[in-house]
């Protein structure tokens, strides 16, 4: 129970930074090292226990051979506590071990050599319980590490080459078969298949991929055989990006760390200031030892770190990246969301949301003329509107004759007739009589014109995410409010706004308006996180308590922002600011607990209630409890779907096909 508790080194901010490396180099997470400590912790457990049974049977002659041979075992097997504790001296930081030697030095002085076997046993078994625990939430983590295969099937004209994935460059044609775990993040070139990513984004289902679909590296290939063209290698992936984000979680620290390591700092300084007072009055050095012993704050110390490093765990295999422990603590506390709205609840791309035919007229004859005249446009509303009749009517027809005016709109002739789609301005120029009223729904409109009799208009609009309505519900069911800050139109934030029933809607902002907004909530004391996708959101982003960036968001927007999607399911969002909370409620579990237990126990031992053997139980027990509770956050089910892949595969150079 290595716990280190005071004079901590102030925390850092783990910032995102740039590698210069392109490929990421994997260690095992256990080395050689690891494994003679473990044998040596063994070695050192087994021999106390032994000599605390020999103590127990020959109790009788504590202070012949066998008191000699307890006293020797004690000594070697505490080396780890008093060698811990002579170290924290030496820099003047209170420690458990340092509490836990005094114990032992003291019973061993009185004669109570099994007493000072039993805590050293205890302890032992505790520390190598803990390491255990703690290795495994570290080993979960770096299971990731073997989700990237170390080589991969180069397309090289007409064959297929196996090759180091290291050696893969941006624009290599890569073959994917059924089964094989994906190596890089890019596109399909060839082929279609469905792909289980729930490793990366936390979707449960496999996902189906087409012509150009994004592929992410470290998910596996299902049913079809599929090329991909890479696009981003080793670090720069979404896997790498993942990686990175939990080696700088375990190198950050996050301020509820120093309070716990303050907390158990106070409780060394109480309970040896217990044990005096206990000493004093009732002159019983076994109920002295015991109040030195009953207390103990491992378990806020070691549980803490673990529970956070478990947390971003957790929120990476839902499929979000956060970049530290410090915002797993900040978005425990986050009651405001702002949302930006192009991109990140919408879709970031056009879509007709309503199609008003003229009176008189149908609106068959609408979605006709129009898909024929917006047929040959590469304009997004143009193509909303071809898409949109091509949809409800079927088959559209081509213009025999078309003509576009840049930011304007287009003439078209069909049949004989001449078909106008455009602007307000556009028609009227063309000397076609409009309804009164103008744009009558506030939001983009394309009126379409046949041989000057007006037919109706387009409703454009930027869909919406089909997951925001349930998003923003389950933010709302958290107690949390919810603002969109927008540069749109007031009209078109206002129809987002109704539609997912968010709690305040400011429209027409530019950046430093977005970020002056989210100052004036936090002014009124609202812990605010932002989503945004764009660099228009990135001083937002930098402002807010926690920045949240969506996956297809701009590297300016993802390198401002503290967490960044996996792919832009906005469900992630309360998923991440879930597992956050149940985070900190954990901690503070753990820091109630830790109080209550040592305070009833050493009022206990002061009392002589609790002996020595029954005071180390209660210590090593309750910190283990504390610790496995913190183990809950671990991710489980470490992705075995690896372990149905055949690493049979021929040496690198060697050609497949």
């Amino acid at each position: 129970m290595k716990t280190s508790v005071a004079h901590n080194h102030p925390p850092q901010e783990m910032r995102p930074r740039h590698r210069q490396t392109e490929h990421l180099d994997f260690v095992s997470p256990e080395g050689e090292n690891d494994h003679v400590l473990k044998y040596k912790e063994l070695f050192r457990a087994l021999l106390v226990a032994v000599a605390a049974l020999a103590s127990w049977f020959f109790r009788y002659d504590q202070h012949g051979l066998v008191g000699a041979i307890g006293i020797a075992a004690t000594l070697l097997g505490g080396y780890p506590i008093f060698h811990e504790a002579l170290e924290n001296l030496r820099q003047r930081r209170m420690t458990m071990e340092l509490s836990m030697t005094i114990a032992l030095v003291a019973a061993l002085l009185i004669g109570q050599v099994l007493t000072a076997l039993a805590i050293t046993l205890f302890v032992l078994l505790a520390e190598i319980l803990e390491h255990m625990t703690v290795a495994r939430g570290k080993k979960a983590i770096a299971n990731l590490l073997d989700l990237l295969p170390q080589t991969a099937e180069l397309c090289n004209g007409d064959q297929v080459l196996q090759v180091e994935r290291a050696s893969l460059k941006r624009g290599d044609r890569i073959l994917v078969r059924p089964g094989a775990c994906i190596p890089v993040d890019g596109e399909v070139f060839k082929g279609t298949s469905h792909v289980d990513q729930s490793a990366i984004t936390g979707e449960p289902l496999p996902v189906k991929k087409l012509l150009g679909s994004l592929v992410y590296a470290g998910t596996i290939n299902q049913t079809g055989m599929i090329e991909i063209l890479a696009d981003k290698l080793g670090a720069e992936t979404a896997f790498g990006k993942i990686v990175e984000a939990v080696e700088d979680a375990e190198k950050s620290r996050a301020p509820i760390q120093k309070i716990s390591d303050q907390l158990a700092a106070y409780l060394v300084y109480f309970s040896l200031g217990a044990a005096l007072l206990t000493f004093v009055l009732t002159s019983n050095i076994r109920s002295t030892i015991a109040v030195i012993i009953v207390a103990g704050a491992c378990g806020v110390a070691a549980g803490t770190p673990l529970a956070i490093l478990g947390a971003i765990g957790r929120c990476a295999n839902a499929g979000a990246i956060v970049k530290g422990g410090r915002y797993i603590e900040q978005l425990a506390k986050i009651d405001t969301v702002v949302f930006d709205k192009t991109g990140t609840l919408t879709l970031g791309s056009p879509a007709v949301i309503r199609a008003v035919p003229a009176p008189g007229k149908s609106i068959e004859e609408l979605l006709r003329f129009a898909g024929i005249a917006e047929r040959n446009s590469e304009h997004p509303l143009a193509r909303a509107i071809f898409e949109y009749a091509q949809r409800n009517i079927g088959t559209v027809g081509s213009p025999d004759k078309f003509h576009y005016d840049p930011g304007r709109g287009i003439t078209a002739r069909v049949e004989g007739s001449t078909i106008y789609a455009g602007s307000t301005d556009y028609l009227s120029r063309n000397g076609i009589h409009l309804p009164e009223g103008g744009i009558i729904y506030g939001l983009t409109e394309v009126l379409i014109a046949r041989n000057q009799q007006y037919l109706g208009s387009f409703v454009i609009d930027d869909q919406l995410r089909p997951e925001a309505k349930q998003a923003v519900d389950e933010l709302r069911s958290m107690g949390i409010q919810t603002v969109l800050l927008t540069g749109d139109s007031s009209n078109a934030a206002k129809r987002i706004s109704r539609e997912l029933k968010l709690d305040d809607t400011v429209a027409e902002l530019l950046p430093q308006e977005k970020l002056n907004h989210i100052k004036a909530l936090q002014e009124f004391k609202r812990r605010v996180a932002m989503v945004g996708d764009g660099i228009n959101d990135a001083p937002a982003l930098a402002q807010a308590d926690v920045g949240i960036a969506m996956g297809s968001g701009t590297d300016v927007a993802q390198e401002s922002a503290d967490v960044v999607l996996i792919g832009n399911n906005l469900l992630k969002v309360a998923e991440t600011l879930r597992i956050a909370r149940r985070c900190r409620r954990i901690i503070l579990q753990n820091f109630s607990g830790t109080l209550l237990v040592d305070g009833a126990g050493m009022l206990l031992a002061g009392f002589g209630i609790l002996t020595p053997l029954l005071a180390v139980f209660i210590h090593v027990t309750s910190e283990l409890i504390f610790i496995l509770n913190s183990a809950r956050l671990i991710p489980g089910g470490s992705l075995s779907a690896l372990s149905l892949i055949e690493h049979r595969r021929p040496s690198a150079g060697q050609p497949v096909l």
